[in-house]
């Protein structure tokens, strides 16, 4: 049956709308072509880096799903020996959070993908942390009391130092005890109560004649009872403590300087725990001597634990009383030195016994206390300076890695930036080899560019993944950098690879997993635009790196081993692959923030090949080799990884 003949007309109203229609297209596509680009180009990204071949030769990024409950501000995170991952947030930056005494941790399990809130006892945002030698997690420090801006501060309000001159007794100051000035008039209130140890008697050492006292000294915060610039004093006075009487009055009284409205700084607490991995939760352990705020915790030879610098309970830095945590008694004792550092100072425990200071640090400090690299002696107290620090001026807010392997005390320092809310920053990785009789930084392979916080975790390969950050401080103007490369120690050189989904800066970090993958978490934009206008919002996604040698045909297989190895002893591993493995290697789990990860460090084994496996030797060195749980991985001759084995050394 033949089609029905078109009149004339019709084809000349169907050519109209056909050009009609067209014309439409086109001038849609004038008013959206570059979304119409975008569009398209980033369907042939996607398309791009799922690519099997795109993920074999630069790895690939994946959000973590993680169930709304378990969304946190993600500050800290640490590995533990159980293979899970403690997510620390406390009141996450987050001051209505704080004020409703909602303080937050998550575990995760990667390998179920399940998650568990951990009931938080204290506002553990901007602790310090490190692995202890039976595995579990000591965590020091936090929060007490949020910053004010200056604008916001309503009431005048600073230091106040408490003298008790009384050589018999301590005595012990409520909150809200009241200081007037004798000068000024002027009443200030104390938010927290403080103990003012007794005056100390002085004696000649020759005579053994009574010379008098020192007063004993105690810090408060104080601030005026009623807001108002009126107020504020400028000028030290000597303050009456109402209420005390007798002799009391007589012997007790208050110090302080400038008591105004200026920018009132984020304040610390005294608070300890150990975090336990079995019976997943948190046991309070005796307080420290010093409260700290951005503490850095540092395991020694001994398996003992220094902490160093943090703001205190007046929001000033700690003024060089570094203390020791014994983990068998569970206390805490000054370490008879002063050494100050800015807050958040990369300190590693070095293969003889002494510290390096790489110089990189969180922030707060003055800009000329403490801020030089250099080898610290905790026994005698001395510090010797390293030169050569490459844009020494842009430490702050830069990453610093112990190299692959640990015996070769090779470190490297990546970016940072200007003190404070600095603009600038530095593309630059500083290199330096401890041991050089005489070790001096040089600079090494450069970033594309300047970048702030950037993360830095080893990797089982050996090599370094080196992503995220931002070039201006904290995000600002736009300026994160979606970039991520790997670091070869060997050659030196610096290899582009998958670029993350999510810009990262100002509290972030990054962990490696026993299965080779890596997470990186957290980041706290000061804006949400790139013109300044919208405030940033907490960065909740976490990102999984999975490297490129996870997508070759085969990794090799540790099936069986013993679960514990003596400094200097050997431990047999039975494996299929064991003709094909070249490597093995004990890598210390991560506890980071801030992108400060003191702990991770990747220590070379002897190997040599057995009937049905490996035997591997662990070094005899203790300041090599901590005390505590550690991940065992083999590589193949391709440099491929094994999933991880959990080995302690006691």
């Amino acid at each position: 049956m033949s089609s029905l003949p078109v009149r004339p007309n019709h084809r000349r109203n169907r050519a109209r709308r056909i050009l009609i229609g067209t014309a439409v297209v086109a001038v849609v596509a004038g008013f959206n072509g570059p979304a119409l680009y975008r569009y398209g180009s980033e369907k042939y990204h996607d398309y791009k880096i799922n690519k099997p071949e795109y993920k074999a030769a630069n790895g690939h990024w994946d959000f973590l799903d993680v169930p709304s409950e378990f969304r946190i501000n993600t500050i800290h995170a640490a590995l533990l020996h159980t293979g899970k991952v403690l997510l620390i947030a406390g009141s996450g930056n987050n001051q209505k959070n704080f004020d409703a005494n909602k303080f937050e941790s998550v575990l995760w399990d990667p390998k179920t993908n399940k998650f568990k809130m951990i009931e938080t006892p204290k506002d553990m945002f901007c602790a310090g942390h490190t692995q202890l030698p039976d595995g579990k997690l000591l965590v020091a420090g936090g929060t007490k009391r949020y910053e004010k801006l200056k604008g916001d501060v309503t009431k005048a309000g600073g230091l106040m130092i408490v003298h008790n001159e009384d050589p018999d007794k301590p005595i012990t100051l409520p909150a809200g005890t009241r200081f007037t000035g004798k000068a000024n008039g002027k009443t200030f209130v104390s938010k927290d109560p403080v103990l003012v140890e007794k005056a100390k008697k002085l004696y000649d050492k020759a005579t053994g004649r009574f010379l008098g006292t020192e007063p004993g000294l105690g810090r408060i915060y104080v601030e005026a009872e009623k807001s108002g610039k009126e107020y504020e004093t400028g000028t030290e006075d000597n303050y009456k403590v109402l209420g005390l009487t007798g002799k009391d009055a007589r012997n007790v009284y208050g110090m302080a300087q400038k008591l105004a409205l200026d920018k009132k700084d984020f304040q610390g607490i005294k608070d300890a725990f150990e975090f336990d991995p079995v019976a997943e939760k948190y046991i309070k352990v005796d307080p420290m001597n010093e409260a700290r705020r951005y503490p850095t915790l540092t395991t020694l030879k001994d398996g003992k634990v220094l902490a160093l610098s943090g703001l205190d309970e007046i929001g000033q830095i700690v003024p060089g009383k570094d203390e020791i945590y014994d983990p068998k008694t569970k206390t805490w004792e000054y370490t008879g030195f002063e050494r100050r550092f800015p807050t958040y100072p990369a300190i590693f425990l070095m293969d003889n016994g002494k510290l390096f200071y790489s110089g990189s640090n969180a922030g707060y400090g003055p800009a000329d206390v403490g801020r030089d690299p250099g080898i610290w002696d905790l026994e005698t107290n001395k510090f010797t300076k390293i030169p050569g620090l490459g844009d020494a001026d842009r430490m702050e807010t830069s990453a610093t890695v112990m190299l692959p392997p640990a015996q070769d005390q090779k470190f490297m320092v990546i970016g940072g930036g200007g003190v404070g809310e600095s603009q600038e920053s530095s593309e630059k990785s500083r290199l330096i080899d401890l041991k050089d009789p005489n070790p001096r930084f040089r600079d090494g392979a450069s970033l594309d560019k300047g970048t702030r916080y950037p993360s830095a975790s080893l990797l089982p390969d050996d090599s370094v993944l080196v992503t995220g950050g931002s070039e201006d401080y904290r995000g600002r103007s736009g300026s994160n950098v979606l970039e991520a490369r790997t670091y070869d120690p060997k050659s030196g050189r610096y290899t582009r690879v998958a670029d993350p989904q999510v810009g990262r800066n100002y509290h972030s970090g990054s962990v490696l997993l026993p299965d080779g993958r890596v997470m990186i978490f957290g980041s706290d934009s000061l804006f949400a635009d790139d013109a300044n206008t919208k405030p940033g919002v907490f960065e909740q996604r976490i990102e999984i790196y999975t490297p490129p040698y996870l997508y070759r045909d085969a990794r090799p297989r540790i099936t069986s081993g013993p679960e514990s190895i003596e400094r200097g002893g050997s431990g047999v591993f039975k494996t299929p692959d064991a003709a094909k493995i070249t490597t093995a290697k004990l890598m210390r789990p991560s506890a980071v923030t801030h992108v400060t990860d003191v702990d991770q460090r990747s220590i070379a084994l002897e190997v040599e090949k057995t009937a049905d496996g490996i035997e591997v030797t662990v070094p005899k060195n203790r300041s090599l080799v901590p005390s505590g749980w550690y991940m065992l991985f083999v590589t193949d001759d391709k440099g491929t990884p094994s999933e991880a084995v959990w080995v302690e050394v006691p």
